[in-house]
């Protein structure tokens, strides 16, 4: 493996200081699908021939072909409007060479939603709709071994197949599957079987007040820690539940996990409920007061998600965190779990992806994350939860 990624970065050196067009054209049996859906879009690549320093993260004919076996996919990519966003996000601002990531995860602005302040030139193209994040939405990129993966929407991640491919504008890397634009956070949730969380955003009326906030970092608890206090729920009204869900949501910054590791470690932040949570960093876990991150960087299309193992209390604002603990601390006294999970009721996951499933330790830190391809662009650019 290490001798095939050495070999192929050396061939993808000598096309150093080739335009686009001949940089995609020398590799015609990976990229004749990209470079036939970019004659598709002319404004598109009018712009990627003047821009300088970016990297296309560009998709092999194999990525393309999986992506569109679905019909819903098949329909996706034949319309305009989505081809066009799908291809902006797999343009990253900056020129970044394979030996530039790391074995933490980093977090690079896409040309999907991106102000016109990027340093990709006067002809920036933007597609808001699909990104409320100021600079552009965002892939994750990562080190594993001697390849580089990049993480998209749901934790779908896609690994460099050929690294380095040199053209005047910058750099491209050519990779294994079609990444996946962040969804909004209540489709997300459904997707990553956070049920609970969908549910009570629904019982509350704040799905589309939570999906149209800008630069959102949204601490949601897991199924489990909902039915942990389902005692307590039944006797909650509608404004108290809502207090509770607004207190998981910081409005105004967009908290990725290598900024709540750093930046942001042992700090408060203030919610949209008013009270301020309190961030920790020990080692490689992260904690929201009392609540440990068991799941980081679920992108969505308005920022980042992050699963915690409780639901937090604004009444209880002094709850800590115990990094020796084995089970979570308690935020609300006297509450006992329930043999249910509450607000569950007539609402299904509508696939499993791998944000339901992959933990992490936390932080961006070196946590190995299972490969997997891209998931249907019927779902990912869905605009409402069909189950609700």
């Amino acid at each position: 493996m290490q001798f095939s990624y050495l070999v192929t970065l050396a061939l993808a050196s000598v096309v150093r200081g080739a335009t686009l067009m001949e940089a995609i054209a020398s590799q015609s049996t990976t990229l004749s699908t990209l470079n036939s859906l970019l004659a598709e879009q002319p404004a598109l690549m009018q712009m990627l021939m003047g821009a300088k320093n970016i990297t296309i993260l560009a998709p092999s004919n194999d990525a393309f072909a999986s992506f569109v076996q679905s019909p819903e996919n098949k329909a996706a990519a034949a319309d305009n409007a989505t081809l066009m966003a799908v291809l902006e996000y797999h343009v990253l601002e900056g020129m970044h060479m394979s030996s530039d990531f790391t074995t933490k995860m980093e977090f690079f602005p896409t040309m999907l939603g991106a102000s016109s302040n990027m340093t990709m030139g006067s002809m920036m193209m933007s597609n808001m709709s699909l990104s409320s994040v100021t600079g552009g939405q965002v892939v994750g990129g990562m080190k594993m071994g001697n390849m580089v993966e990049i993480m998209s929407g749901l934790k779908e991640t896609s690994m460099v197949q050929t690294a380095d491919l040199m053209f005047e504008g910058g750099v491209i890397h050519i990779i294994d599957s079609v990444l996946t634009i962040p969804k909004m956070p209540s489709v997300s949730a459904v997707d990553s079987q956070l049920t609970a969380l969908a549910g009570a955003l629904k019982a509350t009326n704040l799905l589309m007040a939570v999906d149209m906030l800008k630069d959102v970092t949204i601490f949601a608890p897991s199924n489990a820690a909902f039915k942990a206090i389902g005692s307590a729920t039944g006797s909650l009204t509608e404004q108290q539940l809502a207090g509770i869900l607004e207190y998981h949501i910081i409005n105004g910054t967009v908290g990725y996990s290598t900024l709540l590791s750093m930046g942001l470690a042992n700090r408060t932040l203030p919610t949209l409920e008013g009270p301020d949570l309190r961030v920790q960093a020990t080692g490689d876990k992260i904690f929201i007061n009392g609540a440990q991150v068991q799941i980081a960087d679920v992108l969505v299309s308005n920022g980042v998600m992050h699963v915690i193992d409780a639901v937090l209390n604004p009444a209880n604002t002094t709850a800590t965190a115990n990094p020796t603990a084995t089970t979570p601390a308690v935020m609300f006294q006297g509450a006992a779990a329930a043999s249910n999970v509450p607000f569950t009721s007539g609402i299904s996951a509508t696939t499993t992806a791998p944000s339901a499933t992959t933990q992490t330790a936390a932080a961006g830190l070196s946590v190995e994350q299972p490969a997997v391809g891209a998931i249907g662009a019927a779902a990912l650019f869905g605009l409402v939860i069909a189950a609700l």
